[in-house]
């Protein structure tokens, strides 16, 4: 593995503040399964869990620990929603599809939150509502669209102005907000470590260290091989995200990985924190490299953003972060800074996940555009959905065939010439 990926993650707050991890031997030798799952992220756990609980026999495989990617390394913000709005979905899909997708996925915030009520997770669930915050004229309306458009499928969303923005964040920076009252926050280590245990509790074996390699579908079953073992199973899920590499073929050269960064300070005294974001909301800006902010349980501040590409720029994006929350917060100026660290998330091209099936008894879901907490919870119900038997053109959310991106050779470089030009427009449109 990369080494500054696994420096990134020792450097990681919510590493250094997560609960103990299940026990999670790696696979020896030949087992059978009714399912075996590649990948244990929010994906591939919740897949586990809910298969688990249904009476199947799970079997998953994580090449390192459950929650190593970027389950366990982003920003926390439970958004409870696909990032296409709900009349574009309705429009593209159809009104029966189309409003099954706004229903299921909206309801997103809502599975977590449940989640982790049943399963008694400790993760510092915040249900105080998703906050976005518009930094220009365009990002407003764009917000209140979105709003609007939620409101009319049910959703408990508000337009806020500039004034009740400020008193929610603590800083007069924004001309407006919205507020999804269906989201929130979690320590997202933790809350993938908390759907491991409920996994194992229910019944599945989780084996950690043990890369997936290749799969061979053998008649009514498939074949899922690691260095040391292999599992027979009736059928495989493939939640690998961002990280998928080049398991399942052209699989990964569907998604672009852009890495996302975050940095944290140590405990702040009182008289420093009080007025930030006094009723715990973590707020996502309308920047084209959107900035994410929030407070922990034990009074640290968390600030991150996506765009950076390599070791270098992941070092100048972190120090960028750290300007931009003092800027936002005075107070910081002489906060201590003493995590940094960052992984990939999953973009896609038309900014949906994929739902793909590889061969007859191979699932696979990915590509979560940044709101995998939410998303991958949900996307890990329909496979399981799936492996249930649930028909293809039941289930919510449509199965298309892999479509790796033209040119995918070339992302890193393309997605940095993208990083230059979004950071300019943004200097703009402040």
């Amino acid at each position: 593995m990369i080494e500054n990926e696994r420096a990134a993650l020792a450097d990681s707050l919510w590493t250094a503040t997560a609960h103990a991890a299940p026990d999670c031997p790696p696979l020896a030798g030949a087992t059978e399964a009714d399912v075996v799952i590649v990948g244990g992220g929010f994906t591939g756990l919740s897949a586990a869990l809910h298969l688990a609980e249904a009476g199947q026999r799970v079997i998953l495989l994580e090449a390192e620990t459950p929650g190593w990617g970027a389950s366990g390394r982003n920003g926390g913000q439970v958004n409870p929603a696909l990032k296409p709005d709900p009349d574009d979905l309705v429009a593209r899909f159809g009104a029966d599809l189309g409003r099954r997708m706004v229903s299921r996925w909206g309801d997103g915030g809502r599975l977590v939150f449940d989640l982790i009520a049943r399963h008694g997770i400790d993760c510092d669930a915040r249900p105080v509502g998703f906050l976005r915050t518009a930094t220009n004229t365009r990002g407003l309306a764009m917000l209140r669209e979105i709003a609007r458009q939620w409101r009319a499928h049910g959703a408990d969303y508000d337009d806020l102005d500039a004034a009740e923005t400020a008193r929610l964040v603590g800083a007069e920076a924004y001309l407006g907000a919205v507020i999804d009252r269906r989201g929130g926050n979690i320590h997202p280590l933790n809350y993938a470590l908390g759907l491991a245990h409920a996994a194992i509790r229910a019944g599945a074996v989780l084996h950690g260290h043990s890369r997936a390699i290749g799969f061979e579908d053998e008649g009514a079953g498939v074949m899922v091989r690691t260095a040391r073992g292999q599992v027979k199973a009736r059928r495989a899920l493939v939640c690998t995200n961002a990280y998928t590499g080049p398991f399942g073929g052209a699989l990964g050269r569907s998604v672009v990985p852009v890495t996302s960064v975050q940095v944290a300070t140590a405990p702040l005294s009182d008289n420093v924190i009080r007025g930030i974001l006094p009723e715990d909301q973590a707020p996502t800006d309308t920047r084209r490299l959107i900035q994410y902010y929030r407070k922990t349980a034990d009074g640290r501040f968390v600030m991150g953003g996506r765009g950076a590409r390599g070791e270098a720029g992941t070092r100048r994006r972190q120090q960028e972060l750290r300007q931009a929350a003092e800027a936002l917060f005075p107070q910081l100026r002489a906060a201590d800074w003493v995590h940094a660290w960052g992984g990939d998330v999953a973009m896609t091209v038309d900014s949906l996940p994929g739902l793909h099936r590889l061969s007859p008894n191979v699932m696979a879901g990915l590509g979560f555009n940044g709101r995998g907490v939410a998303n991958a919870t949900v996307m890990g119900t329909i496979l399981a959905d799936w492996v249930l038997g649930v028909p293809e053109d039941a289930l919510d959310f449509p199965v298309t065939p892999v479509r790796p991106i033209p040119f995918h050779s070339l992302r890193s470089a393309g997605v940095a010439l993208t990083i230059g030009a979004y950071r300019l427009l943004d200097s703009f449109n402040r």
